[in-house]
């Protein structure tokens, strides 16, 4: 990784963070061609060079990454999706970046037959999702995270916490996020799977 000096003298004045070699008294500018030449024989071994100078956080978070990955033969990354039922009454996860609220499904808490069983039950979810449009729904929330997730990934991030919540989190959000899970693994991700509030609700 290397940078134009004025580019570099810029974001150490910007950070306000002494160069390494300074200490040895010797100003900024003088400091960085010193680091410039000794570094220079390991610059000649590298199998690749990314100059940064025009580059934000981000943009070298992604460059890394397409580097790392074709170094190891990776077509693509795959974003990391954590997918989290829950309960309102128990309150939403901190770490969530989207939450959906399913309180509008079908409830099986007022079926007594279901009540004692989950949303990993899958009476539970046919029950959940037999009306048409609640069939509708899980449908285009599948369409949106398929068309969503791809941006995320394209722009360099490498997580995303999905909260999915009804009352209790116990049958609704339970029966989303097992149909979300499956779907996402039919995909190709590797999602991780939560239900945080099952055994309370």
């Amino acid at each position: 990784v290397c940078a134009d000096a004025a580019v570099l003298m810029r974001r150490y004045a910007e950070t306000r963070r002494p160069h390494p070699l300074e200490h040895e008294g010797m100003g900024l500018e003088a400091a960085l061609e010193t680091e410039k030449r000794r570094l220079a024989p390991l610059m000649n071994m590298a199998d690749a060079v990314l100059d940064t100078s025009a580059f934000s956080i981000h943009d070298l978070r992604r460059a890394v990454h397409r580097l790392w990955n074709g170094a190891r033969g990776i077509q693509s990354s795959r974003l990391k999706v954590n997918l989290i039922s829950f309960g309102f009454k128990y309150g939403v996860p901190k770490e969530a970046d989207m939450v959906f609220d399913l309180r509008f499904l079908p409830n099986p808490y007022f079926v007594e037959n279901l009540r004692p069983l989950s949303g990993k039950d899958a009476a539970v979810r046919d029950y959940v999702f037999a009306p048409e449009w609640a069939r509708a729904f899980r449908d285009r929330l599948l369409d949106f995270l398929h068309s969503l997730l791809p941006l995320y990934e394209a722009d360099g991030r490498y997580r995303l916490s999905i909260a999915v919540g009804c009352t209790g989190g116990r049958h609704r959000s339970v029966s989303a996020v097992e149909e979300l899970y499956a779907a996402l693994h039919r995909a190709g991700y590797t999602p991780g799977l939560e239900h945080r509030h099952l055994e309370l609700g």
